[in-house]
């Protein structure tokens, strides 16, 4: 059973990597500190008598759920609050051009297009499909390795093998998803 210290050096240890990929995911620097922040309360309140060997797991199970779950409510949010007024011309002439609303300004980024955002989410669930079809120990390197951005030493002393262990298990890793994504017509 992990001690409340252990919790909190895992904690630690793992923020700065769920940071940078939940920016990865929503590209809203805001949002992502929520998910990282709710993902942590989750794992603390949840699954804070686990093993530490378990952590790093549920914590990327949890922080892909919140994101995901981000994801919902921004749709839900996006679907509940568009109306009419949200399409008003700023200049109050009873004047209203829908284009007009949403043109972008000068100097600011286009968003990404509804096609890209789908797409890309496609991908992430094709991959995260097939992450678990891996055996457990090939996933669980591959994680450790590329998705907690890891160093090889730090995976085998979490793992409890080898170095040469993990990239094995990661290479095997990496073949196996490049097959299964490439026969889905998705080049890796």
């Amino acid at each position: 059973m992990a001690t409340e210290q252990e919790l909190s050096d895992f904690l630690k240890s793992v923020e700065k990597r769920a940071f940078k990929r939940s920016i990865y995911h929503v590209r809203d620097e805001e949002a992502a500190l929520d998910i990282v922040q709710e993902a942590m309360m989750k794992l603390a309140e949840h699954y804070g008598d686990k093993p530490t060997g378990e952590l790093p797991m549920l914590f990327q199970r949890i922080l892909s759920n919140c994101t995901l779950d981000w994801f919902r409510r921004q749709k839900t949010r996006n679907a509940l609050f568009s109306n009419m007024s949200d399409f008003e011309s700023a200049s109050d002439d009873g004047e209203f051009d829908l284009l007009e609303s949403f043109a972008f300004g000068e100097g600011t980024q286009q968003a990404e297009s509804a096609e890209d955002a789908t797409r890309r989410a496609q991908i992430l669930r094709e991959i995260e499909f097939h992450v678990q079809e891996l055996p457990a120990r090939q996933r669980e390197a591959f994680l450790m390795r590329y998705w907690e951005d890891m160093d090889v030493a730090e995976t085998a002393a979490a793992m409890g093998c080898s170095e040469g262990s993990v990239k094995t298990h990661c290479s095997r890793a990496v073949a196996a998803l490049g097959k299964a994504l490439r026969a889905k017509g998705i080049q890796p």
